[in-house]
Parts: C-alpha cells; structure tokens; sequence
C-alpha cells in the first residue's frame, strides 16, 4: 500500500540541498492613496554551487527582490531561507555587489579588497595574503597599490567584488553589477566573473537587464512578469561549460535570447504603456 505524501512535504523534500530559498516572497507599497503591490507571490531555490539570473521589465520589482534577499527590506511577506534556515535582516552569510560605486577612494584597491577582515580583526599579514590572493583572481594583480580614481569603472566593479568575495559569503547577490560599462568591458568582465564562480563554486544570483548577459554567465534564467513581479518561466540554460563570450556567436546562444525575450516581450509593453501612463 502506498502511502500519499502532503503537498506541502514533498514541497520541503524538493527543497532540500538549496542554498537559497525564496518562500512566497511578496512586498505591498502602502501610501495614503492605498497599497501597490510590486512583487509576488515569488518562488525560487538556488542551489549551491548554481549560477542564477533574473531578467524582468522595468518595475517588476528585481531591485525590491534584491533588497529582500540581502536583508535590507523591513517589511515583506513570506521567507528568505539560507541552507534551510529563514532569516531576515543582513546576513553574513549573503555578499552584495551593487550597480553604484561603491569602492572606498582613500583606500588603495588592496586595502579595499582587506576591508572587510580589517574590520573583523583579521591580522594584517593574512588579510593582506588574501587580499592579494582575491585582486590575482579577479585579474587585479599588480593593482594593489592603485587607488579607485587611478582604475576604470571595470577595476573599480573587480576590486568591489573581490572585496565581498574575500568575506566567503555563502551566497554572492549582484544587482546590475556591470550597468555602467559598455558592451565590450560587460562581456569581457562576464568571462572573468565565470572564472571565479567557477574556481569558488560561488552560489550566485544577479539581477539584470541583458538578456545576453543572463544568459552567457547562467544555470537558469528567471524571467518575471511586470507588476506585480512574479516568475512567469524559469529557462534551463543547456550551453556547454567552461563557457565564455565567445559563445555569444552560436545558434544555440540566440536560440536562449530569443526564447527568453519571447517571455520577455509582452510583460515590457506592459510596463512601457503603464510608464507612457503616467506621462
């Protein structure tokens, strides 16, 4: 005889071994006019080791998701879990690198990089070690002594990372991390970035609205609706690894770009004619 298994059990079992889990993630902006709901019901595990994007229209709500996974949005509903474990608020466990500036200009990109175990009282000569270490692996090495203005806005985003990677966060949480550069610097970084999610088998989630990026560096692609942002299609990304932009070339990368703006495509209308709206 065999015995069911509740719905919400075989939800649990699914679940287990992901290293991020999102649980019904919702957010409600509430104001004197009444509430717009910019987000969710969300779902969505990341496994270790996993490279996740997520790609959505303008005001789908990626930049709230990304507040609430990295512990900076107070009021949400549903659960953040890490290894099984919810939590809200910061955690040691998540890294961030954001789409603004962020490096700190009186410090070299050495010290940058060292900030972090500066601050938890690491000794000067290991933290130094490891920071080299983090510059050599995001392909800084002989930059250590540079200060922020001294390096291009591509140097900049590399020491920043290495600057959250040096922590060993669990989980490495992007929010448009390249934005700002052009086409060429993009690509070129999202090789290097491959390189070293490949040599620390980074579990890692990055927000975007390339489409191409999504797509060379990712696992899986999530595509969200517009408002309120839910995952309308999750896309298997099946492109041979070790991958590079080289790739960008081949049929079977433009069969994922035009798969994903398929999806894509309707849900920014909506948000182009709620803008237009406005207007």
């Amino acid at each position: 005889m065999t015995t069911a298994v509740p719905a919400a059990e075989q939800a649990a079992q699914a679940r287990e071994g992901a290293a991020l889990v999102l649980d019904r993630i919702a957010k409600t902006y509430r104001g004197a006019g009444g509430g717009v709901a910019a987000l969710g019901p969300v779902d969505l595990e990341v496994w270790r080791g996993e490279f996740v994007s997520i790609v959505g229209p303008s005001g789908c709500g990626k930049s709230t998701l990304f507040s609430i996974v990295g512990g900076l949005a107070e009021e949400y509903d549903g659960r953040v879990l890490i290894d099984g474990r919810a939590v809200r608020g910061p955690q040691r466990e998540i890294g961030m690198v954001f789409q603004e500036e962020s490096t700190f200009p009186w410090l070299s990109a050495l010290e940058n990089v060292a900030f972090p175990l500066r601050v938890a009282g690491v000794a000067r000569a290991e933290r130094e070690t490891r920071a080299r270490r983090m510059l050599r692996l995001v392909g800084l090495e002989g930059f250590e002594g540079a200060r922020p203005a001294k390096l291009s806005g591509g140097m900049r985003q590399r020491t920043a990372l290495a600057r959250t990677l040096i922590a060993q966060p669990r989980i490495l949480l992007m929010d448009e991390p390249f934005a700002a550069l052009d086409e060429q610097t993009r690509l070129l970084l999202g090789d290097r970035l491959l390189d070293v999610w490949r040599e620390l088998e980074q579990t890692t989630l990055l927000i975007t609205h390339s489409i191409a990026e999504a797509v060379q560096l990712s696992d899986r692609v999530v595509v969200m609706t517009f408002r309120p942002g839910r995952v309308k299609r999750i896309v298997k990304i099946d492109l041979p690894r070790p991958r590079t932009s080289a790739i960008l070339g081949s049929e079977r990368f433009g069969h994922f770009v035009s798969l994903i703006w398929s999806e894509l495509r309707d849900e920014a209308l909506r948000g182009l004619d709620a803008r237009e709206e406005r207007c």
